[in-house]
């Protein structure tokens, strides 16, 4: 009895742990899949209302009268490092450059053409207001590029070292990158988004290599092609990966003191121009103002 039992029961044991696995590891690719679409800027019924989604409807169909051929892939790149992934996202932004170029010359016609000015005047100002709105997107995606870019890059290291850390403690560098994207949410969800959208990939086929290349290319960061390099070269030469996250990881955390210091020093100089505008005219005034009163009164009384 015993002797039937016993396999029996091992087998059960064995098909819920291998059933187990399987169901967390599928909950953890959904989850990963619904954070992506959550953090599309561009996409969705998710987070804008209905006059909202069909703004955006309206002007994506702008964008794509536009851009008869599709928008390009140098644009693309371009709004994909400022962390619009969707796919009506080049539309959308052509669409609203266009719309404001036209919102802009019908309002500053409309505003101008009512006053004195003289027609040059008029017609500057229209067109150069139309210019200026038209170059708002931009902007816009420029600065928010910028902010990402800042972000993953004083947070990299810190997410090195845990890299390292969860490595050097056993665990595969796919598990590993998989706990490090679940502990950097809580201080980063950028840097985290991008690192489970890597993830995805790798679990889509791409290799390690290739997803975290073109997670360097997404957020701008060197540091993450230098990484690749480095395992790429670990892998061929047989060296400890550990060992190399470390190294990196050391090197990453000297690189931000460095630029923390260089900000620094561009303090002072950053400094000069509201010190001079703004501070030495008030302590002038403070400083001579008594002084000035008092020489006024004197040549007044003789």
């Amino acid at each position: 009895m015993y002797e039937i039992l016993l396999p029996f029961l091992a087998f059960l044991s064995v098909t819920a742990l291998g059933g187990a696995v399987l169901t967390a590891r599928a909950a953890r690719r959904t989850a990963i899949e619904q954070r992506l679409h959550a953090a599309d800027a561009w996409a969705g019924p998710n987070h804008l209302g209905a006059r909202g989604q069909h703004l955006v409807t309206a002007v994506s169909r702008i964008g794509e009268r536009l851009s008869a051929r599709g928008p390009s892939q140098g644009l693309k790149a371009e709004l994909s490092k400022a962390g619009y992934h969707g796919s009506a996202a080049a539309t959308v932004y052509l669409g609203a450059k266009m719309l404001l170029l036209l919102l802009g010359a019908g309002g500053l016609a409309l505003l101008l053409i009512p006053t004195a000015l003289p027609p040059s005047l008029k017609a500057i100002g229209t067109v150069g207001g139309a210019c200026i709105l038209f170059f708002v997107p931009n902007m816009v995606v420029s600065a928010k590029r910028r902010q990402r870019r800042l972000e993953i890059q004083q947070r990299l290291p810190d997410a090195f070292d845990l890299l390292e850390i969860c490595v050097s403690a056993g665990m595969g560098l796919d598990m590993a990158w998989n706990c490090v994207t679940d502990e950097v949410r809580r201080v980063s969800p950028v840097l985290a988004d991008e690192m489970a959208l890597a993830n995805l990939e790798m679990h889509l086929g791409a290799s390690r290599a290739t997803a975290m290349r073109h997670m360097a290319e997404r957020t701008g960061a060197d540091e993450i092609g230098s990484l690749v390099a480095v395992l790429v070269q670990s892998e061929r030469f047989g060296t400890s990966i550990g060992e190399t996250l470390r190294i990196f990881a050391e090197s990453m955390r000297q690189l931000r003191s460095q630029r923390a210091e260089e900000a620094a020093e561009k303090m002072a100089v950053k400094l000069l121009f509201p010190m001079v505008l703004f501070i030495f005219p008030a302590l002038f005034v403070v400083l001579v103002g008594p002084a000035g009163l008092r020489l006024v009164e004197f040549l007044g009384g003789n």
